[in-house]
């Protein structure tokens, strides 16, 4: 018996250990730099630019020297005939002779080396493979900082959820046992039943809110597996906490430094446009240049009447070529005329797309930097809020058990301190969005936004929670 609990007791340690060592644990910095490397979409986006190399080379290798070389093999199955004037041969005038030329069979091998001298789409080309590369580079840009943004708004849900709960569990913690002090009461003729059907409720809705934040947790953990690229029911642990990112991500400077619009990733990207366009139109007006080519080209040819040129005792016959050619569009029907003025209207477009993008972008940076110092203000407005509240409902707890305020005078105290919690945990979660907005629009990222800070954040006890411990300990009436 004895060996078997020994047995049980190490299998259960196993799995205890198996089980931590299957939890991948992120600080929000940790949980960028891994996105950034596994996020599904980013890893899309680096191979974009790799794709983008090799059209780059692609193009470029399109005017270098190009071998190709041929072979090929004729057996005529029943050879043509010429008709030959008979008196070639002797015979009568007006009169013709059959006559087959050539073998049955042959064989030829040919190689031609072909060389651009000169051609206008071609140097465009070039120009257009080069700008496409910065496209891909700047897109990848991007995504990176839309991956980045989108792993902190995820880490903040899950840390959001996580410091709910822990708030919602005490509260309920509390009201459980301040419902049973309190029917005793009830029970004993001191106390009204509403009262105990205030506290009913009370209790009701925080346990309702507690089971969808549960549910609203899983959720959160799912999205910030998707967005770190592991799989959805990945068992991942998050390190830091939601009050110590919010002061770290606390910095006025950036509200206050100077905002350059043309280091945002939005303004590259609408300047890669235009640069796109202006070659689209050198692209139609290179089609009016001529384009010159050369060309070498050597080759054998065999003859037989059967095969035989496997044989070393076959005869071969060599030739070489050497040409240059010139292609002179003349006229095309006013076709290349139509297709110039379309790029000089799409050129335009692009013109007054990048001036819209810039003016935007202004707009966006000032709308950013407000929405990020507003959600500082709001934080220190929150938290008061969260004091006075919390300051309110111990004084209604302390009336209510003097017999001064009602239960429903409490319960709203309560409700109040209860709304003032969760906004004060929302508004710490929008310091960090804030801010990653803000960075996303400037291309900055600060890497001294994300330290990783283990240790857990203080939870938020009402007062009401406070209170009735207090009262525990002095073994008061109620015995709590």
């Amino acid at each position: 018996m004895k060996n078997k609990l020994i047995l049980i007791f190490s299998l259960l340690v196993s799995i205890t250990v198996v089980s931590q060592e299957n939890k991948q644990r992120f600080s929000l910095q940790e949980a960028i730099i891994f996105a950034l490397e596994n996020n599904r979409t980013s890893k899309n986006a680096q191979r974009d630019i790799q794709a983008a190399k090799q059209e780059k080379w692609e193009t470029t290798a399109t005017g270098l020297p190009q071998i190709d070389a041929s072979i090929g093999y004729q057996n005529f199955l029943k050879q043509q005939v010429s008709l030959i004037p008979a008196e070639f041969f002797g015979g009568n005038p007006g009169e013709f002779s059959e006559v087959t030329f050539g073998t049955k069979q042959s064989v030829n091998a040919v190689a031609t080396l072909n060389q651009k001298i000169f051609d206008g789409s071609y140097l465009v080309g070039l120009q257009a493979a080069k700008v496409f590369l910065e496209i891909s580079k700047n897109a990848k840009v991007k995504t990176d900082l839309g991956v980045r943004k989108s792993v902190i708004n995820a880490y903040g849900n899950v840390l959001l959820a996580e410091q709910s709960i822990l708030i919602l569990e005490r509260n309920k913690a509390v009201l459980k046992n301040n419902l049973d002090d309190l029917t005793k009461i009830y029970e004993n003729g001191l106390e009204e039943e509403e009262s105990v059907e205030q506290l009913q409720i009370t209790l009701s809705g925080v346990e309702s809110a507690l089971k969808n934040t549960l549910r609203l947790k899983t959720l959160a953990y799912q999205m910030l597996n998707i967005t770190l690229g592991l799989d959805v029911y990945n068992n991942t642990v998050v390190t830091d906490s939601l009050e110590n990112l919010s002061l770290k991500n606390m910095s006025l400077d950036l509200i206050e430094s100077d905002a350059n619009v043309e280091n945002t990733v939005d303004y590259l990207i609408a300047e890669n446009n235009k640069k796109s366009k202006e070659l689209l139109l050198k692209l139609e007006k290179s089609k009016a240049l001529p384009t010159l080519n050369t060309f070498v080209n050597g080759g054998y040819q065999g003859y037989d009447d059967s095969f035989n040129f496997t044989s070393k005792n076959q005869k071969w016959f060599g030739s070489s070529l050497f040409g240059v050619s010139m292609d002179i569009p003349v006229f095309s029907s006013l076709g290349r005329s139509a297709a110039t003025q379309r790029a000089k209207i799409n050129l335009a477009k692009s013109e007054d797309d990048f001036i819209e993008t810039e003016q935007r972008l202004k707009l966006q940076i000032a709308s950013s930097k407000s929405d990020y110092q507003f959600a500082i203000e709001d934080y220190d407005n929150k938290k008061q809020n969260l004091n006075l509240a919390e300051r309110i409902e111990q004084k209604n707890q302390i009336k209510f058990f003097e017999g001064i305020v009602s239960s429903f005078d409490l319960r709203q105290a309560q409700i109040q301190l209860y709304s003032s919690q969760q906004e004060f945990l929302q508004a710490m979660l929008d310091v960090i969005n804030k801010k990653a907005e803000l960075e996303t629009v400037l291309k900055t990222i600060n890497n001294q936004s994300h330290i990783h800070i283990s240790e857990p954040t203080r939870p938020y006890y009402s007062s009401y929670a406070v209170f009735c411990l207090k009262k525990k300990k002095k073994k008061n009436t109620l015995n709590i």
